[in-house]
């Protein structure tokens, strides 16, 4: 950055191609940071300067009007940073293209200055691609697909000690591999930007979290034994066989090419199928019934989901994959598919309950304010009003999980710091030269490697120095820029205040309710499907998705915002993947359809069912609204035992006359009541999170009795605190 901005103030010799050179390395270099395959990173960074191209035309165009520099600065601002949901290249990119309209428009000028900012801009991008691209152009693999390579192997080593029958390892493996699984999640969800988009390998990458999670749970189920006693031989085969898919698609995320066998997968998971279906008659009745499908339940779920893993491994990786079998997250793939899924990613968030879309807002509105004021104050206070946008910018853009306190005392820091130094080097401009280096090393390493507040500061210390190289007042700064400086740093606060992701916590419990009850409505959708034959669950798997995708983006904001004393972030973190595990059920049992194509319906048994999934589905709703409202969290629904064994008489009756064509439907159902409850074991290990969650609030906000409470504070354990417990949610 100093050499692109010595040659552009130096050779070039014209102030306006000089800042525009600077700001434009900034913006390439430090505010935008990406991995990935050399290609995806070249076709970004080329992407962003063009972009940055038709920002400066744009921005020069508004300068000399602050109406119409503030109004272009809504649209861009809210088309930049609600393009986000995109994928993570556009978030990461967004803001370097903010800065690229914002520093033409707050700095007024006439349209024959476009060339020499054209010429700044270009010289920026240019210099800044080829270092990128050539200087230590390694860049390390992405992160969550080498974790998500690790939670294979975990899972794979899983298999090979149940395959054994070694007790002595299954435990111990277990737990690796729920460790790896939860540190997939937690570093999934922990990302500045959801990695995903309407593109192939990104939304991979999103769908083998929860695809993973997914077989983890049949594979390392809370308690279980290691016995296959129906099917067995058919059920070791498919379980070996999963495992070998499982190690190949952990080498596949590693950069191996090795291939999955899917052929084979396929093969034993019908082997399974068949055999189950040919001894339905053999199930016994009574309290053993559900033991004895547990197995092959697992196994003909566990071999689905490592089918799904291996296929979105190799989308994750951009290679030739097959058709998916499930009914996993949409992966687009040509160029039409890819359009609709943009089109569909826009739509969902495209509500007030949608975090992307919230920021946006508050972002466009806080940003078309600080053009109007920089426009209406002069050149010398545009200059600071750049400052404190740029450094509101930066803080949104690392989301380092900083407060806005410790974000905007650095850039309060740097400016007394900044102040300082050029008040005391004046118009020694070889000390300011000597300076420039060392501010911008520290102010692109410091937020990582010292502290976000350090970098903040020496960030605005970069941006003191170059003012006064590109505009050398000095000593007399002093006084005059002093006064710039308090006027900037007003402006930089109430853009913060406006701009930093807030209130996300209310949002977050909103969000998740309605992912609950959105996804639950998803599980009764698809048992109708099951149960008639002809009913249709596409709109409710729509808004499942939508509803799942709102909740992860709430918690990514949660986090953003959140400070070091608050508690309960991995309960929380617990709840928003199990509103994912709910959606991935539903999707389950979508495609146990397939299994009964060609087949005799057996709707009046499916009747049976109908019960059931309506106690589970209200208990779901019950505990987003109880997440809302702050009520008590639900105990476990009373199953329907009397339907359960009426499904199964009459699923015994119905292929007992030897009929051929019922076995297939009747297995369905079976699996259709085992996924039934599997969700209800599920409702114990929520509804403990949510009461941990609670507690871990209330510990933490003991003493602060002033505070109005949350949600959380209502929820505290002990008969003997119910009329305070009544009182709190009356008053909450």
């Amino acid at each position: 950055m100093p050499a692109v901005f010595a040659f552009a103030d130096k050779v070039i010799a014209d102030p306006q191609t000089a800042t525009f050179a600077a700001f434009g390395s900034i913006a390439m270099l430090v505010l935008v940071q990406l991995t990935g395959s050399p290609k995806a990173r070249f076709v970004a960074y080329v992407s962003l300067a063009l972009v940055g191209v038709a920002f400066v035309v744009l921005g020069t165009l508004c300068s000399r009007n602050a109406w119409l520099a503030a109004g272009a600065m809504l649209v861009v601002g809210f088309v930049v940073l609600y393009s986000g949901v995109l994928g993570g290249y556009v978030a990461a990119t967004g803001t370097a293209a903010i800065l690229a309209f914002v520093l033409p428009a707050t700095i007024p000028a006439p349209l024959s200055s476009l060339p020499a900012r054209l010429e700044g801009w270009g010289l920026a991008s240019g210099a800044a691609i080829c270092a990128v691209m050539l200087l230590w152009p390694d860049r390390p693999r992405s992160t969550l697909r080498l974790q998500a390579a690790r939670a294979c192997a975990a899972l794979a080593d899983v298999g090979d000690s149940k395959l054994a029958g070694d007790r002595a390892t299954i435990e111990a493996r277990a737990r690796a591999a729920r460790e790896a699984v939860d540190g997939l999640r937690r570093g999934f969800l922990g990302t500045p930007h959801r990695p995903t988009g309407p593109t192939g390998p990104t939304a991979a990458l999103a769908a083998l979290v929860d695809e993973l999670d997914w077989l983890q749970s049949f594979l390392v189920p809370a308690a279980e034994g290691t016995s296959l006693e129906l099917c067995r031989d058919e059920n070791a085969e498919a379980l070996a066989t999963s495992v070998v898919v499982l190690r190949a698609s952990a080498a596949t995320l590693e950069g191996q090419s090795e291939r999955p066998d899917l052929d084979q997968l396929d093969a034993a998971r019908e082997a399974v199928t068949q055999a189950l279906a040919r001894r339905i008659l053999e199930l016994p009745r009574g309290p053993d019934l559900q033991s004895a499908l547990e197995p092959s339940f697992r196994i003909r779920v566990l071999s689905y989901s490592a089918r799904q893993v291996a296929t979105y491994a190799l989308l994750a990786t951009g290679a030739e994959t097959p058709e998916l079998e499930e009914q996993g997250p949409r992966v687009a793939g040509p160029a039409r598919d890819a359009l609709q899924a943009t089109e569909q990613l826009a739509v969902e968030h495209a509500s007030a309950q949608s975090v992307w879309f919230q920021n946006s807002i508050r972002g466009a509105v806080g940003l078309a304010v600080a053009v109007f004021i920089a426009q209406r104050t002069g050149l010398q206070h545009s200059f600071w009003v750049v400052l404190g946008t740029l450094s509101v910018l930066r803080s949104n853009a690392l989301a380092t999980g900083s407060s806005i306190v410790s974000a905007l005392a650095g850039t309060g820091a740097g400016i007394l710091v900044g102040a300082a130094l050029v008040i005391a080097i004046g118009t020694h401009e070889t000390v300011l030269w000597a300076v420039l280096p060392v501010a911008v090393l520290i102010a692109a390493y410091a937020p990582r490697a010292i502290s976000f507040a350090a970098g903040q500061a020496a960030f605005t210390v970069v941006l003191f120095v170059l003012f006064n190289l590109i505009q050398p007042t000095g000593w007399q700064v002093g006084v005059v820029r002093i006064e710039d400086v308090a006027i900037g740093f007003a402006i930089s606060l109430g853009v913060g205040v406006l701009f930093w992701p807030r209130g996300a916590a209310s949002l977050l419990r909103e969000n998740l309710s309605s992912a609950y009850a959105r996804s639950a409505d998803y599980v009764v959708a698809v048992t109708r499907q099951l149960i008639d034959g002809d009913a249709s669950s596409d709109g409710a798997e729509q808004a499942s998705t939508m509803a799942v995708h709102q909740v992860e983006d709430a918690f990514r904001a949660y986090l953003a915002e959140r400070s070091a004393t608050n508690m309960g972030v991995e309960n929380v973190a617990t709840l928003v993947a199990g509103a994912a595990r709910l959606r991935r059920a539903a999707q389950s049992l979508s495609a146990l359809g397939s299994m009964a194509e060609g087949g005799d319906g057996l709707g009046a048994c499916g009747e049976n069912l109908d019960g059931e999934v309506h106690a589970l589905r209200a208990w779901y709703v019950t505990l987003g609204e109880s997440l809302v409202h702050g009520s008590p969290v639900p105990p476990p629904h009373v199953r329907d035992v009397e339907g359960r064994r009426r499904l199964f008489e009459c699923v015994r009756d119905a292929v007992a006359g030897g009929d051929d064509a019922k076995r297939r439907p009747a297995l369905v159902l079976l699996w259709a009541s085992q996924h039934l409850d599997d969700l209800w074991g599920l409702e114990a290990h929520l509804g403990r999170h949510a009461a941990e969650a609670s507690r871990r609030r209330v510990g933490s906000s003991r003493g602060a009795s002033t505070r109005r409470p949350s949600w959380t504070t209502c929820l505290r354990p002990g008969s003997q605190r119910q009329r305070a417990r009544t009182s709190c949610r009356r008053r909450h």
